[in-house]
């Protein structure tokens, strides 16, 4: 059965229109800050627009969490939206219509016809590349349609987190083997219930895709093209194809620092990226990549938490919300799939925390705190630290 039979059958991810009216899906990659950050230093000229390229869009998620930031923003951009299924691109049409949405180009058509619509200042590709009968293809595709200054974000499988699926994917495989997608789902539904407790993947609490809907289901379970990427693999693809990694969300995971003992040391000679794949293993938990890209001939351009005009923006929480809970314990809890992880800020950085509000450059951050400059950057800097790895913290003059 091919892909596009697949999702015209079941259009992933699983979307009613209608919840446009109640909510907005938000994530990464794609979020605007976000992209500012690691694609753009945190100084995009928003005002002057953004041409963007949803490579595989499916039914939507970050073509309407672009769409709507942006125009939120009141900041001009187009967006061009390429999909194999009619059914999944009708889904992702009737979500623009619902929030009444603008500039956007509905394709149906491969991503590696994507050079054909000229070149972007941003591309986001979710979750698509793995599903290629030749990945590399599509990487190179990107990277063709990609503006020299521009930048990609994208999200691929890993797979020691995904313990369990593949042997699944191809037990099932086996067992439907031409069989049309709702038989399929049928069959898998039903030996899913026979396999033993003690099957990897029954153990694997990281997983929950295939209990939302039969669409989750399928795309986990019954996928006929499904590749993952170790870290050190995803890298090597961006490389082959004229690209270098600007970061990987949240970096904070693949820190080598965090699984070794007291006393035990990164072995010398150890390249960050030997020391990222180690991690990957040791934390055995990830199950998704989720990085930037850009070309490899332009300087990454991370943001400097000294320059005073850098404006910072929270992720999860706003400043006075954040800030209160870092002076009463001097720390914040962050759950992410298998674990949750403890960040320590100091109590009293929750006075310069209380003013970030997405709008507000560090200059007049500093000085609603009533700090000098230089205590203000050391304090900052331990904010700056504390949060950016774990992707709770960015850079951009979105709203400025």
């Amino acid at each position: 059965m091919s892909i596009k039979e697949q999702y015209d059958t079941y259009p992933y991810p699983s979307r009613d229109p209608k919840d446009e009216r109640k909510r907005l899906v938000t994530g990464s990659p794609s979020f605007p800050a976000e992209i500012d950050h690691y694609v753009f230093g945190g100084k995009r000229k928003w005002r002057d627009g953004t041409r963007i390229l949803v490579a595989g869009g499916g039914t939507g998620d970050a073509l309407v969490q672009m769409a709507q930031i942006l125009t939120s923003a009141k900041r001009p951009y187009e967006i061009t939206y390429i999909d194999l299924s009619v059914t999944a691109r009708e889904i992702a049409e009737a979500r623009i219509a619902e929030r009444k949405l603008g500039n956007v180009t509905f394709h149906t058509g491969s991503l590696l016809d994507a050079p054909e619509f000229g070149e972007f200042d941003y591309i986001d590709c979710c979750g698509v590349l793995h599903h290629l009968p030749e990945p590399d293809a599509g990487f190179d595709a990107l990277s063709r349609a990609l503006a020299p200054d521009g930048g990609i974000g994208l999200m691929v499988y890993a797979p020691y987190g995904r313990s369990g699926v593949y042997p699944l994917q191809s037990a099932f495989g086996a067992l439907s083997k031409g069989m049309s997608a709702k038989d399929r789902l049928a069959i898998g539904r039903a030996t899913i219930k026979e396999v033993p407790g003690a099957h990897p993947f029954k153990r694997n609490t990281r997983v929950v895709d295939h209990k939302t809907s039969d669409a989750e289901f399928y795309d986990l379970l019954l996928h006929s093209q499904d590749r993952p990427y170790t870290v050190g693999e995803l890298n090597s693809a961006l490389t082959s194809a004229g690209l270098q990694t600007a970061g990987f969300m949240p970096m904070a995971q693949y820190d080598l620092n965090r699984f070794l003992p007291k006393g035990v040391q990164r072995p010398e000679g150890m390249s960050d990226l030997e020391s990222m794949e180690v991690a990957e293993k040791l934390s055995g938990s990830i199950k998704t990549h989720v990085a930037y890209a850009v070309k490899p001939d332009r300087e990454l351009r991370l943001p400097d938490p000294t320059d005073p005009w850098q404006v910072p923006h929270l992720r999860s929480a706003d400043g006075p919300r954040l800030a209160n809970l870092v002076s009463r314990k001097g720390k914040i809890v962050m759950d992410f799939p298998g674990e949750s992880v403890e960040i320590k800020i100091a109590k009293e950085a929750a006075a310069v925390i209380a003013h970030v509000d997405g709008r507000t450059p560090l200059k007049v951050i500093c000085e609603r705190a009533g700090l000098d400059q230089v205590a203000f950057n050391i304090m900052w800097r331990s904010v700056h630290d504390a949060l950016v790895p774990w992707n709770e913290l960015s850079y951009s003059k979105l709203y400025v």
